[in-house]
């Protein structure tokens, strides 16, 4: 089969699409005859060794964490799924999706994909609709919260945007200008200009003494104490890409990744397939082009999900 290849950590210019041996699934997986597949940040970080001290991976490595597909053959154990099942999952660090066949683990981390959701849809769901589930249970919104959302306009951003205002917060993001509209249709209460305004003194326009929760979406580290300026004292920065333990204001932190409880995944296809969970696509590359994905998408030229289609 067809697979894209990190032969070692290294830039991206270094991928290259080879033939390697098709694998069997073991116990508790299934292999899957990839439809499609979706681009994401950590795909960027394992390729480039960017994460190897907390995330290894072996080599030759294949990237790729959000898959969708058909079920090909089913390994022992792995009897919530049949060969012909239409599924989506989640991969984690194994990754393994920009290849034509790909294993896939038969548990919480994957779900049938409904007729309804196609799959190109189905790939751009799993990391950004369960990474976004995942920080909104750490921030636990509700009516008569405000939540500012910073980093709005990715694929993440979108779901949780959603999510969000599905909770009943009052829900301001940033982006840029031109964003005021995808973001609004979203649920987005409030659009602020990061590049053009103080966003922390636009927060107050809102909520005078600033955002319940803040999730910031896009910066990590000490860069995270300019999100926590515009949450209110005895407020909560949440994110997924980790920072300080405390900050100098009184306003705690929380920080979480892509879980994967029981039943979640396939009920956020459900919704999807419903249309009542929007699935924002940016950009669609054949495979054969998927090592200029991922370049454009490192260099952000896409706004929306990245998906790869077989």
């Amino acid at each position: 089969m067809k697979a894209l290849l990190a032969r070692a950590y290294g830039p991206l210019e270094d991928l290259e699409i080879a033939e390697v041996p098709r694998p069997e699934p073991g116990a508790g997986q299934v292999l899957v005859r990839v439809e499609a597949a979706a681009v994401n940040p950590v795909d960027l970080a394992l390729i480039t060794g960017a994460m190897r001290d907390a995330l290894p991976v072996p080599h030759p490595f294949v990237p790729g964490v959000d898959v969708s597909g058909v079920v090909e053959a089913v390994g022992p154990g792995a009897d919530r799924f049949r060969a012909g099942d239409a599924v989506l999952a989640w991969n984690g660090v194994p990754s393994g999706a920009f290849a034509e066949y790909a294993l896939v683990r038969a548990d919480d981390s994957a779900a049938p994909r409904p007729a309804a959701l196609d799959a190109r849809h189905g790939a751009a769901l799993p990391t950004g609709a369960l990474t976004a589930a995942a920080l909104l249970d750490e921030a636990e919104p509700g009516p008569g919260t405000t939540v500012l959302i910073v980093g709005a306009t990715g694929g993440l951003g979108g779901y949780a945007v959603q999510l969000a205002k599905r909770a009943g917060a009052t829900v301001l993001a940033t982006g840029r200008d031109g964003d005021q509209d995808q973001l609004r249709t979203l649920g987005a209460d409030g659009v602020i200009d990061y590049r053009a305004e103080n966003v922390a003194e636009r927060v107050r326009n809102w909520a005078p003494e600033g955002a319940d929760v803040v999730l910031d979406l896009a910066q990590a580290g000490p860069a995270l104490a300019g999100s926590a300026a515009a949450a209110k004292p005895g407020g909560l920065v949440v994110s997924p890409l980790g920072g300080p333990p405390a900050f100098d204001r009184d306003v705690r932190a929380r920080y979480t990744g892509t879980t994967t409880p029981a039943g979640r995944l396939a009920e956020l296809a459900g919704q999807a397939a419903t249309g009542a969970l929007h699935i924002g696509i940016g950009a669609e590359y054949p495979f054969p082009e998927v090592r200029q994905a991922l370049l454009d998408f490192a260099a952000r030229r896409v706004r929306g999900k990245v998906v790869i289609t077989f």
